[in-house]
């Protein structure tokens, strides 16, 4: 009896890294239908970091276009009004995409909500 115990105990753990090393090794869905369905984001989601700029929007940083002070004006108005965990308020960005996250930012307070000063700035 106690010689079956440590066998029985050596043949688990061979099943058990065997199953392992059976794994799928991808990501991908096994149904060829579910790789190539598109990802709907729903109407109440949260606003997306990743953007594109507008296409009239400059490359430039802004604070090459305004200089250091105004560039920073932007930066101050747009970090304090951004609901965006990762809003793109920094001076390195062109000031139209600041700019357009104030906006956005800004249009998220309801008829009758008191917005804040940097949204009329």
């Amino acid at each position: 009896m106690r010689l079956t115990t440590p066998l029985t105990a050596a043949a688990l753990i061979a099943v058990l890294a065997l199953g392992a090393c059976q794994q799928p090794t991808t990501d991908r869905p096994s149904d060829p239908a579910m790789a190539e369905q598109t990802a709907v984001m729903p109407a109440d989601a949260p606003p997306q970091e990743d953007a594109p700029l507008p296409a009239e929007a400059s490359s430039m940083s802004c604070t090459l276009d305004q200089g250091s002070d105004g560039a920073m004006e932007l930066v101050r108005r747009c970090m304090a009004v951004s609901p965006a965990s990762h809003p793109p308020c920094n001076p390195n960005n062109p000031c139209q995409l600041i700019q357009d996250e104030i906006d956005r930012a800004c249009a998220l307070y309801k008829p009758g909500e008191t917005k804040p000063a940097e949204c009329t700035a």
